[in-house]
């Protein structure tokens, strides 16, 4: 199968979890709409999974897009890392469940995002920002300056991109 999803058999293209890789439905849906659009409109739409939010629904849920900091540093990254536990995120607080933490991977050099890994009761949810920062190439800086609405698990982002250059227990629950 190539970039394409196209077997060696031209008139054959594979998709989900036949093809080995990437065993998500959401993912074989997003397969089968590109094989689609290729065999029946030779539309050479390239399958691509760089952006892949992932979720494990545990209690609580793990979730990650992107780059592990083995990975980044694997693939010649400079990397700067921080970890947020979710006891600086407000809504984890008003939600009393503060089991778990907010990982962001970032190139030292450049500050674009490369990962995301997420370990909370909302994960699933908060990850599919961070696939999207990740997706349009959000440097830490541009997190930094997204509005993210008070009192929502996803905040953590912001609040986990802050805590690169600043202690969490030194800011207010609104501080920029």
């Amino acid at each position: 199968m190539d970039d394409y999803l196209q077997t060696t058999n031209p008139y054959v293209y594979a998709v989900g979890d036949v093809t080995g890789r990437d065993m998500f439905v959401y993912v074989a849906g997003y397969g089968g709409t590109l094989a689609a659009d290729n065999a029946l409109n030779g539309s050479n739409r390239c399958y691509d999974t760089d952006v892949l939010p992932r979720v494990t629904f545990t209690d609580p849920a793990v979730a990650a897009v992107g780059l592990t900091e083995e990975q980044a540093y694997e693939a010649g990254h400079e990397v700067k890392v921080t970890t947020l536990p979710l006891e600086y995120v407000a809504r984890a607080e008003a939600n009393r469940d503060t089991r778990g933490l907010i990982k962001l991977v970032a190139d030292k050099t450049t500050d674009r995002l490369l990962g995301a890994h997420v370990l909370a009761p909302e994960a699933g949810e908060v990850i599919q920002t961070a696939a999207v920062a990740m997706k349009v190439c959000m440097t830490v800086e541009d997190l930094l300056d997204t509005l993210f609405p008070y009192l929502t698990m996803v905040e953590g982002l912001k609040l986990a991109a802050q805590s690169f250059d600043k202690d969490p227990a030194m800011l207010s629950c609104c501080a920029g």
